[in-house]
């Protein structure tokens, strides 16, 4: 016989189940229950007939476990008959008999929820759909690949960004594919330092891939190596293209250069301004004095010839204080025709008395009929001014300037080349010359702008520029305008 003790704890497990359980007899009399969710007394329930009680029928339930139960002496367990919307459990009926002997004296039924291996698959299924989801909506591309390389999951932002199709991908890649040389060797090494994030973590690693025509992005990488039981199995990585975000940090570097310039050039002109005004007064002075000289003395022809000298030489400094001050002249940008040669002749004119130039033979080979192009007359006086001190320097001191401008063949451009006999551009620095703050000169001598506004300059107005050059045979900068309809005859060759 139980101990009360035992009793009492097997009654106080009963109670805790929190669901019907009764011990009802053959003819479905109640003789014991524990009903804590049905609100009512147990002992209000002894005696009474189940299926009335539980079901408010007259007579046994279809399909009753008890039923079962009782007529074939094994437990059983049936569903409850009532509709079931939950796909995550299904409520049933559990039920088995009590032996006295070989006779079956009653049985103990009890409800509760099973769990269904419906409701555990469609969790699933959901689970799986929603990280589908999230991998195919990510902006970023999404690569994940096992310890051979190949690939496992390739969502459409890393298709976008490598060219291959998803299909292609999982078929035919190669993880190690998509970086150029042993790149791949070095991203997993870090992976598995602890340098980047933590051991088996790589965050934010800016690296170049490879795409499918071969072209060099570069890639925000972080990435991390998916382990199971402690051991390496995959590795997923999430790409972050950074063209757009380096285009951008591009735009904003010309724009800074545009506005040092724009400060510079204000800087100068206000400079300018007050040169010409100290100048130009001496200037008028010298002019009208050695005119009235002339005028008014009769002087041996030695003392005229020196003060028409004086005048002539008087005469081009005012030019020059007068070109300097057009070269510097703030106006709003106007894009009209313009007259390219005029351009690189005031440039010229500017610049051929320099002690700079003094010991550089200028060449001009300028087509008088070329037709004008759309532009701003400031901002083409400023390209030509940087290209040519840039050549000018480059030979410092001493060489050949050639400057040619004629009509393309596609007779819609005007080509403008300028060309120097200095030692020229080394090939490891040509392909970025026009980049800002990119230069050939020693430290201290240059910012390496001029170039980059050159460039802007040309970009703005529809052409293109490039440079050509081999160490130590010069170098050529070669720009290409759209000319308009207006044209003009002749010629002005030097």
């Amino acid at each position: 016989m139980r101990s009360e003790i035992e009793k009492e704890y097997l009654f106080k497990a009963i109670d805790a189940f929190q669901r019907r359980l009764v011990v009802v007899s053959p003819e479905f009399k109640i003789l014991a229950a524990s009903c804590k969710v049905e609100g009512e007394r147990e002992s209000e329930l002894i005696g009474k007939i189940c299926y009335e009680v539980f079901s408010n029928r007259s007579s046994p339930c279809e399909n009753c476990a008890g039923t079962e139960a009782l007529g074939e002496g094994k437990t059983v367990l049936k569903p409850k008959p009532e509709d079931n919307l939950d796909l995550e459990k299904m409520p049933c009926y559990y039920a088995y008999p009590l032996f006295k002997g070989k006779d079956i004296e009653a049985f103990v039924s009890m409800d509760f929820d099973l769990p269904t291996k419906g409701g555990i698959e469609e969790k699933f299924q959901r689970s799986k759909a929603f990280l589908r989801n999230i991998i195919l909506s990510s902006v970023d591309g999404i690569i994940a690949n096992d310890r051979t390389g190949k690939i496992l999951i390739f969502n459409e932002a890393a298709a976008d960004i490598f060219g291959y199709t998803v299909d292609e991908a999982l078929a035919h890649l190669d993880v190690r594919d998509i970086y150029p040389g042993q790149k791949a060797y070095k991203v997993m090494r870090e992976l598995r330092s602890e340098e980047h994030g933590g051991k088996g973590k790589l965050k934010s690693y800016q690296v170049d891939i490879i795409t499918k025509t071969g072209e060099k992005v570069p890639i925000n990488l972080s990435a991390a190596i998916v382990y199971e039981n402690g051991q390496e199995v995959a590795t997923i990585g999430f790409f972050h293209d950074l063209r757009e975000a380096l285009r951008m940090q591009a735009e904003l570097e010309k724009t800074q250069i545009q506005l040092l310039q724009a400060e510079k050039m204000s800087s100068l002109g206000r400079l300018a301004a007050g040169v010409a005004h100290q100048l130009n007064n001496p200037l008028g002075g010298i002019t009208l004095f050695a005119k009235l000289i002339l005028e008014e003395y009769d002087l041996p022809d030695g003392a005229k010839e020196d003060l028409r000298r004086v005048l002539k030489d008087a005469k081009r400094c005012r030019d020059t204080v007068k070109e300097l001050l057009e070269f510097t002249r703030q106006t709003r940008h106007f894009m009209r025709p313009h007259d390219v040669n005029q351009a690189i002749s005031r440039t010229l004119f500017l610049l051929e008395n320099q002690a700079l130039l003094h010991n550089i033979a200028i060449e001009k080979d300028l087509d008088a009929s070329l037709p004008f192009v759309h532009g701003d007359s400031q901002q083409l006086n400023h390209l030509f001014m940087n290209i040519i001190l840039n050549a000018v320097q480059a030979m410092e001191g001493k060489g050949r300037l050639i400057v040619q401008s004629y009509l393309l063949e596609d007779s819609q451009r005007a080509c403008i080349k300028i060309s120097d006999t200095g030692p020229g551009i080394p090939t490891e620095i040509l392909p970025h010359i026009f980049e800002p703050f990119v230069t050939t000169k020693e430290e201290g001598e240059g910012t390496g702008l001029g170039l980059s506004l050159a460039y802007n300059i040309v970009e703005k107005h529809g052409g293109t520029i490039k440079a050509e050059s081999r160490p130590g045979k010069g170098t050529s900068f070669v720009i290409e305008l759209p000319i308009t309809t207006k044209s003009r005859g002749g010629n002005d060759r030097e």
